[in-house]
């Protein structure tokens, strides 16, 4: 009986340990991957080993959708709309909006253009100390735009920045400060909130009337916590200490992300959490997660101390290396370790005649580069941070070799991740692409794509994934990911120039545009063969410079009447992709256009100084409005 009462206490035991991890160890340990810090101490010294393990080197370097436009039932009285057509920003993931410096919700458009400076006459006739230098001259605009014989400026608002457009809201996105106006009356946007942020924004996403919004913070050394990341209305949000999520490993770390939800009418904040990271960092988003990544390198002095150890024991002798061995226990940070491994092997190479410090040198030289090209994918990692949009909690993490280029680098498909990375450092680089399940665990890996080339763009597009790598010519790969465990490499084109932005046109037709012999260049690629793509053809333009080279978000494509826009340094350029041909259907000249938006048949050019608008049906100009 005893016995039995004393199984019984056991198996409560048990079950109370298991109850008390499963409850109270938050899901987002994920098996003590990552954890909260416990105090302000903990903080600072996970901060110091970090430091000690960082590097000398830096790390290694951010949707067309589908939106429903909502308009209070007085404006629509009073109002006419278009029927159906109406353009909205070219974003990674449809349904899921994204920050830019154009919106229109079908009546209004919303421009906000890049601060601008312009330098005074005055400067020329007045010493340069009795001057400033520059004045701003940008403000955001509402423009009255439907229908284009209205065409005219309905006011302005002194702050500029990426838009967000929302029911009866426009918010304004800058480095480092949220606005949110009330448009309810587009001839008077009145402020509704402001958002002032102590470190910057990284990036936004608009989805189902929320605002996902990450934010990075320096670390303060000193007093790293607690972190005020956000001020609404002037009212600091602190975060603890205890808020605070790091990895268990302990990795380089430099900032800290904060994401957080919006209410976009109000300001209000929702929910938050806060990790460590590094400086570097893409963020995705699907509709279940958002994704997060940072770079980091691995412990250097740790990599060459190993190349000693196993690679160099037979020319350098072993009093050096057990000497490295002992620096390396030091807790001091890399850089300092480094100055000491430089004092040490100079001690040894003093010792030697010149013919011998030479050869040792030579040799050393050379048996690096191998040993770096053998460990390329052990020495620059991205961490991935995954937050689960239901709960807001962090529901997976993972690293993997490389660093991602872009967004355009990360997509979630049936529950899996693909990303693709650039492995190596230097000149010594290829490039994978990797697959990671729910829990953030690579399943599956392609490696070894353009070797010496490094990744110039990236498109998934359900089971395939397209990439482009460059250094001299343009391979363009083909890979099918239909088996997220064995995904494989199917074709592969090699063009001039490169493709920087992908964008899928039909079914089996991409679009890529890019550079060829410094010129901007657009291909358009068959891939209904995955293991022949094949590019049908291609248009170079008299442009060194397009827009769509730093963001997707100047790209816009009109699908009913088959043409896409494109903006240029000395223009703007409308193509017609009809039949699988590129056709050069109207350029604009004499201004810098920067986005171009569609309301039923009417095309309308946006640039610094002006709004054009077209008919879309014989290319006539219907209307101009100086800006």
């Amino acid at each position: 009986m005893k016995n039995k009462i004393i199984l019984i206490l056991i198996v409560l035991i048990l079950i109370l340990t298991i109850i008390n991890y499963v409850l109270i160890t938050p899901k987002t340990f994920l098996k003590e991957k990552i954890v909260k810090f416990s105090s302000e101490n903990d903080f600072k010294t996970y901060v110091l080993e970090s430091r000690g393990i960082s590097t000398p080197f830096t790390g290694m370097g951010s949707m067309a959708a589908m939106r429903d436009f909502e308009v209070m039932e007085e404006r629509a009285a009073k109002e006419s709309y278009p029927e159906e057509r109406i353009s909205s920003t070219n974003v990674q993931v449809i349904g899921i909006d994204e920050p830019d410096l154009v919106k229109t919700d079908g009546l209004n458009i919303y421009f906000s253009p890049e601060r601008r400076f312009y330098y005074y006459k005055e400067i020329i006739e007045k010493p340069l100390k009795e001057m400033p230098i520059y004045q701003e001259m940008s403000y955001t605009k509402i423009i009255k735009a439907f229908p284009p014989e209205n065409l005219s400026i309905l006011s302005k608002i002194n702050e500029t920045g990426d838009l967000f457009l929302t029911s009866n809201t426009l918010l304004i996105l800058n480095y480092n400060n949220i606005h949110g106006y009330d448009i309810s009356d587009p001839t008077k946007p009145n402020k509704k909130f402001s958002i002032e942020t102590n470190g910057s924004v990284v990036d936004a996403r608009l989805y189902e009337n929320r605002v996902y919004i990450v934010l990075k913070d320096q670390i303060n050394y000193y007093k790293p916590c607690p972190i005020y990341s956000i001020a609404i209305n002037g009212r600091p949000i602190p975060i603890s200490c205890e808020e605070i999520y790091h990895p268990i490993q302990v990795v380089p770390v430099d900032v800290t992300y904060t994401a957080l939800i919006l209410n976009p009418e109000n300001g209000e904040l929702e929910r938050s959490l806060t990790f460590v990271g590094s400086y570097s960092s893409v963020v995705y988003m699907s509709t279940k997660a958002i994704y997060i990544t940072y770079n980091y390198y691995e412990d250097m002095f740790k990599i060459f101390l190993n190349f000693f150890d196993k690679r160099a024991r037979d020319i350098i002798p072993s009093n050096v290396i057990e000497r490295l061995k002992e620096i390396e226990s030091y807790n001091i940070s890399i850089y300092s370790k480094m100055l000491e491994f430089d004092i040490e092997m100079e001690k040894y190479k003093n010792s030697l005649s010149e013919e011998e410090r030479k050869k040792i040198e030579n040799e050393l030289r050379n048996r690096m580069d191998k040993y770096f090209e053998e460990i390329s994918r052990e020495i620059v990692n991205t961490g991935i941070i995954k937050i689960d949009l239901e709960n807001f909690v962090i529901s997976g993490t993972g690293n993997i070799p490389g660093t991602p280029l872009n967004q355009f680098s990360l997509d979630e498909y049936n529950e899996y991740l693909r990303i693709a990375t650039t492995v190596g450092i230097n000149s010594k680089t290829e490039n994978d692409v990797y697959v990671l399940d729910k829990d953030l665990k690579i399943v599956g890996s392609v490696k070894g794509l353009g070797k010496l080339e490094r990744i110039y763009s990236v498109r998934f597009i359900g089971d395939r994934g397209y990439v482009v790598t460059f250094r001299q010519t343009d391979p363009f790969y083909v890979l099918d990911l239909s088996d997220p465990n064995n995904p494989q490499v199917k074709g592969e084109l090699k063009i001039p120039g490169y493709s920087s932005y992908l964008h899928p046109i039909e079914e089996h037709l991409i679009l890529g545009i890019g550079k060829e012999d410094w010129n901007v260049k657009i291909s358009l690629f068959d891939v209904s063969s995955a293991s022949e793509p094949k590019e049908i053809d291609k248009y170079v333009l008299d442009e060194y410079w397009s827009d769509i080279l730093k963001t997707h978000h100047a790209f816009l494509i009109d699908k009913k009447h088959e043409i896409f826009f494109l903006p240029g340094n000395k223009g703007g350029y409308i193509f017609s992709y009809s039949k699988q041909n590129l056709e050069l259907k109207k350029v604009i000249t004499d201004y810098e256009t920067k986005r171009a938006l569609y309301i039923d048949d009417w095309l309308y050019i946006i640039a610094y100084s002006k709004v054009v608008v077209f008919n879309e049906l014989n290319w006539e100009k219907v209307n101009e409005l100086e800006l």
